[in-house]
This record gives C-alpha cells, sequence and structure tokens, in this order.
C-alpha cells in the first residue's frame, strides 16, 4: 500500500505542473475572442415587445440610442458608448448602417419617438417617422451627430456601398413615401454629409404595390438586390454613376414574407428569410409556423446575348418568425435570430419563455445549406446579428429580459463549437459575456 501511496504522489508530482498551467490559462480561455473593431446598434426604447400584441407601449425606459461597443481589451470590461438617434423596431432589422471604413454611421426613423410625458400610451399614439441621422463614429468612444435630415416617410432600411459613396433607403408603401418611389439614392461625402436624394424610376416596378422591404449591395460592384414583401420575390438591378437603377435577370419567386437580404461574402449568392406571416394566419405574424432560410445564385445562367437567369437554390428550415439575418465574413455560415413567441404580454397562455438562433452552414460554390440546429434561450425579441471576423462567434441583439428587474437590453455573444472527438456534433453556446446597453436593442452592425 506504502509503495502505491508513494506511486501516486510521484505522479501526481509528474503532473502537478501541467494542471497549474492549465489552471492559469483557464482565464485566456474563457475570455471571448469576439474578432472586430466595434459593434454598433439601435435601440428603440419606446415599447415593450408585448405592444405587438396588446398595442400599450407600456412605461418608458429611456430614449432611443445608437450604441458604440468597442471590442478591444478584455471583453469583461466591455461598455456601450450611446447618443440618442430617433429609430424604430416596428421594422426590419436594418434601421442602421455604417460606412466600410466605420467612420459614419446612418440611422433611419420608421416611427417617431413616444410623446414626451409620463402618460399610457398606446403604439398609434407614434407618429411616422421621417428622420435620417448621421453619426460620427471617428472616436468610437464618444459617437457624435453629424447631420440630422428630413427624408421620405416612413423609412425601412438602409444599405451602403461597397465603395462607402452611396446610401440607399426602402420606404414602406402602408403610410410611407414607398407608395411615390422605390428607394432613394444619396450620395456620401468625404465627411460624411449626405446629398439631396435621387428618387430612380425602375422599369416593371409598380408603385402602391411592390414594397421593398430590404436592400443589399454587392461586395464589389454597383449592384443591388432588393427583396419585395408583397410580391414574395427577389430583384437584382445595377446602379449607374448618374444613380440610375436597371433590373437584369429574371424576378426570381422566394417563401413567403421575406424580410431581410445579404449577398454572401464573394458576391455569388443572395441570402434571405422568410417569415410565413400573413392575413391567413392567427394572428398574423402570432402563431407563424417555423420559417425558411433561402439562397439563390446570381446569375446562374448567362446567355450568349448576355441575358441572366437567377436561380432559387435551396432551403432549410429555421424556429419562428427568423427576423435577424448574418452571414459570416468567411461564407462559411448563416444565422437567422428567431423571435418564437417570446413578445407576447406574459398572460397570453400562447408566449414562449425562450427565443432561438438558427445555425445553417453554407456552401458557397454551390449556394447549399445544410441545418445545423436551431438553439433556444432565455430573451425576448431577437431581431439581429452580426458574426466576428474570424467567423466562429456571433453577436446577437436582445431586446429586453423576462426578468423585469434587469433594466435595458444586451447584446449577447455566442460561440461555434464543434467536439473535437465527433466533427459532426457542432453547437452554438451561449456564452456568459454581455453588454448592456438601452432598453430595445433590434438592428445592429460591426466595423471589421
Amino acid at each position: 500500500m506504502k509503495t502505491l501511496l508513494t506511486t501516486l504522489a510521484l505522479s501526481t508530482a509528474l503532473v502537478a505542473p501541467a494542471f497549474a498551467q492549465e489552471a492559469g490559462s483557464r482565464d485566456a480561455r474563457g475570455q471571448l475572442d469576439f474578432e472586430g473593431r466595434y459593434l454598433v446598434s439601435v435601440q428603440d426604447a419606446d415599447m415593450l415587445s408585448s405592444a405587438y400584441v396588446n398595442g400599450m407601449l407600456g412605461p418608458r425606459e429611456g430614449t432611443d440610442t445608437l450604441a458604440v461597443i468597442s471590442l478591444d481589451g478584455d471583453p469583461r470590461d466591455w461598455m456601450a458608448a450611446e447618443v440618442f438617434a430617433s429609430n424604430s423596431v416596428a421594422g426590419p432589422p436594418n434601421a442602421v448602417e455604417i460606412t466600410p471604413d466605420g467612420r459614419f454611421a446612418f440611422v433611419v426613423e420608421t416611427f417617431t419617438p413616444r410623446p414626451n410625458n409620463d402618460e399610457a400610451h398606446q403604439f398609434g399614439d407614434m407618429s411616422i417617422g421621417t428622420t435620417l441621422t448621421v453619426v460620427s463614429l471617428e472616436d468610437p468612444a464618444s459617437p457624435e451627430i453629424l447631420q440630422t435630415l428630413e427624408i421620405g416617410a416612413r423609412p425601412l432600411s438602409a444599405s451602403v456601398n461597397a465603395a462607402g459613396d452611396i446610401l440607399a433607403v426602402s420606404y414602406s408603401i402602408e403610410g410611407g413615401s414607398g407608395a411615390e418611389t422605390p428607394m432613394q439614392l444619396f450620395r456620401i461625402a468625404e465627411d460624411g454629409n449626405l446629398s439631396d436624394p435621387v428618387s430612380p424610376t425602375i422599369a416593371g416596378y409598380a408603385l402602391g404595390e411592390d414594397n421593398i422591404m430590404d436592400i443589399d449591395w454587392h461586395p464589389t460592384e454597383n449592384v443591388i438586390v432588393w427583396i419585395n414583401q408583397f410580391a414574395n420575390t427577389m430583384q437584382f438591378a445595377r446602379v449607374g454613376d448618374d444613380l440610375n437603377v436597371t433590373p437584369f435577370g429574371n424576378t426570381v419567386d422566394i417563401d413567403r414574407a421575406p424580410y431581410r437580404v445579404l449577398f454572401t461574402p464573394d458576391g455569388t449568392h443572395a441570402v434571405t428569410n422568410a417569415l410565413y406571416w400573413g392575413p391567413d394566419i392567427a394572428g398574423i405574424w402570432i402563431e407563424a409556423p417555423r420559417g425558411q432560410l433561402l439562397t439563390v445564385r446570381m446569375n446562374a445562367e448567362v446567355s450568349e446575348d448576355g441575358t441572366a437567369r437567377h436561380a432559387l437554390i435551396d432551403r432549410v428550415m429555421t424556429g419562428v418568425s427568423p427576423e435577424g439575418l448574418a452571414v459570416s465574413p468567411d461564407g462559411r455560415w448563416v444565422a437567422t435570430t428567431n423571435l418564437e413567441r417570446s413578445y407576447l404580454p406574459y398572460n397570453d397562455d400562447r408566449i414562449t419563455w425562450y427565443s432561438s438562433v438558427t445555425l445553417a452552414a453554407l456552401d458557397q460554390v454551390t449556394g447549399d445549406l445544410t441545418e445545423i440546429g436551431t438553439f433556444n434561450y432565455d430573451g425576448i425579441l431577437p431581431e439581429a446579428a452580426v458574426f466576428d471576423n474570424s467567423g466562429n462567434y456571433l453577436a446577437v441583439a436582445n431586446f429586453d429580459h423576462f426578468d423585469d428587474r434587469v433594466e435595458g437590453s444586451s447584446i449577447d455573444f455566442w460561440r461555434i463549437q464543434t467536439d473535437p472527438l465527433d466533427p459532426g456534433n457542432t453547437q452554438l453556446i451561449k456564452t456568459e459575456h454581455s453588454v448592456p446597453v438601452a432598453r430595445g436593442a433590434h438592428s445592429m452592425v460591426i466595423a471589421r
């Protein structure tokens, strides 16, 4: 027995330094290796998420903000620098955009802030928005309002081209300027200020019927893709030097109620989400089925005369109401943030006390998607997500918390993890890292 104990003691002594080193590196491994310069999110402080169902805005909690989270130093010390910028969660989660160099941000206001008093207010008390705010991010620790413009009514989304010199804004046709123009294009000056807008005429576009929900720019060319909310279609177009917009190729039929659209990093495909909302759904959106994630190949075929044919390639299922959409910068992954029914009033029996994130693998060459899984978590109305530069981490905007004692909302950080002993087992894991922001986080971008 003594010999055995001596042997164990010697063995422990031999391995102790290794264990000590492992323990000493625990903090480093536990930190978040999220790569990028800073995150930019916008928060709508005017309403509880349940206002979508019962119309009651609930108590005021602060004001609308734009937040900047610098991604340097110890992640446990990350904080948000915030400045007032009017915005609204009542639209696609593309209310904020930045120039590729990260110097300027643009925020569109779909609805105005609630009346400035402590009375009980309903959703209808907010007016249709007409403001576009330009924010200087030259000092991320102190964002500064550079310009405030009066634009069209009820803007929905904002997107900047790869060169950083054109901003595209889409509008709703429901009480907005979308019934008068398909979109507006602004020149971006070197100092960040915007020109007067150009409202292009687009061949084949049915004003008052078609409605551009979201727009994205090609990563290298002045080519745009947009999704038509009511027709459930996707279309590609070239933007000329005089800001004319010329569609090319066929219009692609996609799934029902598309909400966001993004080019893949190599520009060969466009990715979109489908919410499956509609007047024939109970509660229009409340009892919607699980959504879809789709890929469309641009220029799948080009004939001798140059005519292009775009093609629907693949689709996978997501969680319920996948409003947010993100593609990793290396093209490996696509994620959707799914509202589920987390936003319902607490006394509604249909509420899900969770939201979710769906992760899918993307083959940029073929456009094929492989569903990895849908991962539930304790949060409310997550409308936006972005991948870090490595593609190994995901930041998710969490609109609110089920624990009403926790003020504000948060930007939460997730990690993609593959089991070293089971390469087919990939998990998306919500880490312990989170940065508080004002209540109502709903749109987010990253300065890479």
